[in-house]
């Protein structure tokens, strides 16, 4: 557990300066508790805690978590959002099944990848997708 790890969510909406609310401390709660969730999931996971909460409310939450930091977005379709910001960690996809795992880069420092021609960017995160089939729809693939 970092050090991150241990400061609540309410300190960290305060330091993003970001009102704590019932409604994000809720949906800050269900990303924790599924990683890689769509804003679809995410509204599943919260509706039944916040009564009022609008899949709208959900988007401009996760909007405002990404702007500040608090969360990361992952591209793809559809978008996935997770809390695991401290680290420039990557992804494995299962291409057949959906499954989203973790995992730390090779160096272990932001960035860990720095291109050939940077064209004056200063980077600050590589992120790296590695998409192929994960072992339990390899060995469905191999019984069917």
């Amino acid at each position: 557990m970092t050090e991150r790890d241990m400061i609540s969510w309410t300190d960290r909406l305060r330091a993003a300066g970001l009102r704590v609310t019932s409604r994000r401390l809720a949906l800050l709660e269900a990303l924790d508790a599924h990683p890689h969730a769509s804003v679809d999931e995410v509204f599943q996971h919260t509706a039944a805690l916040v009564p009022s909460l609008t899949k709208q409310a959900v988007y401009v939450s996760l909007d405002d978590f990404v702007a500040s930091g608090l969360i990361r977005r992952l591209d793809g379709s559809p978008a996935r959002y997770e809390t695991r910001t401290a680290d420039n960690h990557h992804h494995l996809i299962c291409d057949d099944c959906g499954k989203i795992i973790d995992v730390d880069c090779a160096v272990g420092e932001a960035p860990c990848l720095i291109p050939g021609h940077a064209e004056g960017f200063n980077i600050r995160v590589a992120e790296v997708v590695y998409r192929g089939q994960c072992p339990e729809c390899a060995a469905l693939a191999i019984a069917s």
